[in-house]
């Protein structure tokens, strides 16, 4: 089969089937092209994209910027290692630190990888720095997290589907429940073995959990009372996503790491990345941590390009205000609903929970009605269906598809 011979859905999803490994169940629709807040399937049909390829795609679809910005840099260098120099990364680190205020930027590609990257910071930290005994290092984690799915980062999970024969598990964790600030607490004050606290400042795969007004703040303080590093995985909630360009702005708290993925590309490329001050990142050396493809050219003119255009677009405060808006539209509906339990979120980063078991089918079917209706979304933990447009849509475009997120979840209105 040639490369340029056009498939259909049908022929498409069978290739997968038959040749990929089966480890997503995506929803049976095949998409070949996205412009904007617009994506369009096999057959020409178009849609309204409302997961934003889990809120990689903030800035849009193939943003014109952000492509140009790639394809003229794979034109000139793709790829170096970091075994040499080249010469746009240190430009991408300095507009990055610039951005979200640190000292130094350690790049990678995934936000599993940059997850990695910062617990291993964390616990050289601990030992070199904090004087903890060697290999005795713990980090805190809240149940219900989604950090990634590599070994280690399993290993704090709480998914049994994400677990299950995947053992023996990392040690060195210690779970608490999430937006329970005396459980932080306890354990802070009762272990002296602390190296840090990572937390999501909403945890999304969970279904667009919203902490209580202060938590953060409230966590930050406790981190420092106790010489821990407060480590924020914003790989979801960040760039712009909840009407801040970090969801951990809404509160005023500066982690002392800073996990970014996804959206630092504008989801053109695998980009992501720690942040963190000297005093935390001069504990790596040479030879402690790398990555052949973190920090190539094409990466670092691409994130530099994303990061523009956020702000030159002004995208944190378009979440911002049609956040408040979808939520309000939801909730007029909501109102008089029985199949709707509730909408929560911040920024454009929200979800709905539908009035039944986390078992029953009633979520999947409703994201196959919405495809059908024209708009994308896809169901997390069974009853729940997360909404997260990109960034770059107009108020006229949400109010159509709060039309259409409404009219067909009429059609499963008991």
């Amino acid at each position: 089969m040639l490369q340029s011979e056009k498939l259909t859905s049908k022929n498409a999803i069978a290739l997968e089937d038959k040749y990929g490994a089966h480890n997503y169940h995506p929803l049976p629709v095949v998409l070949s092209r996205g412009e904007g807040v617009y994506v369009w399937d096999a057959e020409g049909k178009k849609y309204y994209d409302f997961l934003s390829a889990y809120s990689a795609v903030n800035q849009g679809h193939c943003h014109p910027k952000i492509v140009d910005a790639m394809t003229r840099q794979a034109q000139t260098l793709t790829l170096t290692s970091r075994a040499f120099y080249n010469d746009q990364l240190g430009k991408f680190e300095k507009y990055a630190c610039d951005t979200f205020g640190y000292d130094k930027m350690l790049p990678m590609n995934t936000g599993a990888e940059a997850v990695e990257t910062a617990l291993k910071i964390c616990r050289k930290w601990a030992y070199e720095k904090k004087g903890i005994a060697a290999n005795e290092a713990h980090i805190i984690v809240c149940e219900n997290n989604f950090h990634g799915r590599t070994t280690t980062i399993i290993s704090f999970s709480n998914d049994p589907v994400a677990r299950k024969n995947f053992g023996p598990y990392t040690k060195g964790f210690i779970k608490i429940e999430y937006d329970n600030i005396t459980a932080l607490e306890e354990v802070l004050k009762s272990n002296d073995t602390i190296a840090g606290f990572l937390v999501e400042p909403i945890q999304g795969e969970a279904g667009v959990f919203v902490p209580s007004d202060g938590y953060l703040a409230k966590a930050k303080e406790l981190c420092e009372k106790y010489n821990v590093l407060f480590i924020a995985d914003e790989v979801q909630t960040g760039i712009a996503r909840t009407g801040k360009m970090l969801a951990v702005d809404h509160e005023g708290v500066k982690p002392d790491m800073l996990i970014l993925g996804k959206a630092l590309s504008g989801g053109a490329y695998p980009v992501s990345c720690v942040l963190a001050d000297d005093k935390i990142m001069e504990v790596i050396g040479p030879g402690n941590h790398g990555s052949t493809f973190g920090g190539n050219p094409v990466a670092a003119a691409v994130g530099i390009a994303a990061l523009e255009v956020v702000k030159e677009e002004g995208l944190a405060e378009n979440a911002q205000i049609l956040g408040e808006l979808f939520r309000a539209e939801l909730n007029k509906y909501i109102s008089g609903s029985s199949l709707v339990k509730a909408v929560r979120g911040k920024g454009l980063l929200n979800a709905i929970l539908v009035n039944d078991s986390p078992d029953s089918s009633t979520a999947w079917d409703i994201c196959l009605a919405l495809r059908d209706n024209g708009l994308l979304a896809k169901p997390t933990h069974g009853n729940i269906i997360r909404f997260a447009p990109p960034l770059v849509m107009t108020r006229e475009q949400l109010l159509d598809c709060v039309v259409i997120i409404i009219k067909t979840l009429q059609q499963f209105q008991k």
